[in-house]
């Protein structure tokens, strides 16, 4: 069976947010997988990376759990509203914290190119954002997909990562709505029933 780890990034369980992160796993069920969910609001972390990488700095016991269901998963789900063209602080935060290298990604001495080290994972990331489609591709750039797509989850080995956005949410009525809904349980659908790749051997946790 597939397992799906379901990241969901918005404080508020009564948004539209919510909804697409329920109609996902609903979805990602109904295909035969198996899904876990973290409420990022939920944990208990310092979201700040106070000395960078200079100065380790112990993971709290809830990022600790979270790292070990990452482990678990063949497949992460982000569920997170845009802000600034960006993931909100909350995610953000959580990625500082957790993908650290040694865990996530390295460099060795035989190569300047990074290794990613949660290789064999899939991802997807379904956000929602007030900005019109055309927007967001000719003025800023698709940013989202290159920060967070390839830069973040592709650089750390994830592949492939899917994105799913959803635009004009300010204008969104209930039926555009509902339709959005459908579509993201059709997706998770879709991606219990793909081929998954198989795990590589266990992760070796970086020192907490």
């Amino acid at each position: 069976m597939k397992r799906a780890l379901l990241l969901f990034g918005h404080p508020d369980q009564d948004t539209f947010n919510h909804r697409l992160a329920a109609g996902y796993a609903s979805g990602f069920r109904a295909g035969g997988g198996g899904v876990e969910r973290i409420d990022l609001a939920s944990l208990s972390f310092d979201p700040i990376l106070h000395h960078g990488y200079r100065v380790p700095q112990p993971l709290e016991p809830d990022l600790v759990r979270a790292r070990e269901a990452i482990e678990a998963a063949d497949h992460l789900v982000w569920v997170f509203p845009t802000y600034w063209a960006s993931p909100p602080a909350l995610v953000r935060g959580f990625v500082d914290r957790l993908f650290l290298p040694g865990w996530a990604f390295s460099f060795g001495p035989e190569s300047s190119l990074p290794k990613g080290l949660l290789a064999g994972r899939s991802a997807r990331v379904i956000t929602t954002m007030d900005t019109p489609g055309w927007w967001y591709t000719a003025v800023s750039h698709r940013c989202l997909h290159r920060s967070f797509g390839s830069a973040t989850l592709a650089f750390c080995g994830l592949s492939p990562v899917a994105f799913t956005a959803f635009h004009g949410v300010r204008d969104l009525g209930e039926a555009g709505r509902a339709r959005a809904a459908s579509r993201a349980q059709q997706l998770g659908r879709r991606d219990a029933r793909a081929s998954g790749r198989r795990l590589l051997p266990k992760l070796s946790s970086a020192a907490a």
